[in-house]
């Protein structure tokens, strides 16, 4: 465990890492899923909530930081026309899913089940941006998801009450964000290996 106050580098690494995310927005290179963005933006906002609820302290930081850089990618995105990937019929529909998945989370008395309708909103937020990376990987940025990785590896080791509540959707954004980038990245590591 390391002290606490470590997890003030997650708003230092999430805000350096969006920097470079939203300049990619404003010059055209980046076009982010506005429906997988403004679930990104509530479902952490939630979970922080949640986190302290159940005890959490500054570990919460990261994932509080992994809602609050999604502010300033939605608002540039939809300021900045034509910046946003187009809204598909299966976008609105794991838009809806997501967020019923938030309501049940919010509903739900038990800590532990509502993290994991947490992580299911999260899932469904990100099925759009996935199948976008997937077809149109050019279309992506990994700097925005490299910083989730890195403050969620170092809230982990700040957490002191290893409860499934305080650590598992930490782990979970991990996993969330490795997998986005594999995603980005997926056409160079194939050609380096050919």
């Amino acid at each position: 465990m390391i002290p606490e106050y470590f997890g003030y580098l997650a708003i230092l690494t999430s805000l350096t890492g969006i920097s470079f995310y939203v300049k990619d927005i404003i010059k055209g290179k980046t076009k982010p899923n506005l429906i997988s963005w403004f679930i990104w933006m509530l479902a952490p906002f939630i979970g922080t909530f949640l986190q302290l609820k159940a005890g959490a302290g500054l570990s919460v930081l990261p994932v509080f930081m992994a809602g609050f850089v999604c502010i300033p990618v939605l608002v540039i995105a939809i300021i900045k026309q034509n910046a946003y990937w187009k809204i598909s019929v299966f976008d609105i529909f794991c838009g809806i899913f997501s967020f019923l998945s938030i309501i049940l989370w919010v509903i739900t008395n038990n800590t532990d089940v509502s993290i994991i309708f947490a992580m299911l909103a999260e899932v469904f937020a990100a099925t759009p941006t996935l199948v976008k990376i997937w077809n149109f990987p050019e279309t992506e940025s990994s700097a925005g998801y490299i910083p989730g990785i890195f403050n969620n590896i170092l809230g982990l080791f700040i957490i002191t009450s290893w409860t499934f509540s305080i650590y598992s959707f930490g782990i979970f954004l991990i996993f969330e964000n490795s997998l986005i980038i594999i995603f980005i990245l997926r056409k160079q590591i194939t050609s380096i290996f050919s």
